[in-house]
């Protein structure tokens, strides 16, 4: 279970999230400023699902469905320990969205407080 983060999002969170090790960050991995549309292709071709607080994300999962997998943040901006938190709070939930079958179909998990 792969999740690629957001460049909205502070490439710190990585050694805090100790719930997803297998987590990126698209700064690690030379997608700094790249256009939504390359994320994206990113994520389908190496099987991530994107946290963001972008509802562009959410749109284009709308239209085009999955893969990938959306993990929408909506809470408005937050400190990086306040998302781990919201995080590791909704851990059993996200995992199940990204494994489960009776998830297969749904391409946008919404988290708020």
């Amino acid at each position: 279970m792969k999740i690629l983060i957001d460049q909205n999002i502070s490439f710190r969170i990585l050694s805090k999230l100790k719930s997803f090790p297998e987590a990126q960050h698209v700064d690690k991995i030379g997608l700094t400023d790249a256009r939504d549309r390359s994320i994206w292709e990113y994520a389908i071709q190496n099987d991530f699902a994107i946290l963001t607080f972008d509802k562009d994300f959410f749109q284009m999962a709308s239209l085009m469905g999955v893969p990938p997998k959306i993990i929408w943040i909506r809470t408005g901006n937050l400190k990086t320990s306040e998302i781990v938190k919201l995080l590791e709070d909704n851990v059993i939930l996200i995992k199940e969205f990204l494994t489960r079958d009776h998830y297969k179909d749904i391409a946008c998990l919404e988290l708020d407080w």
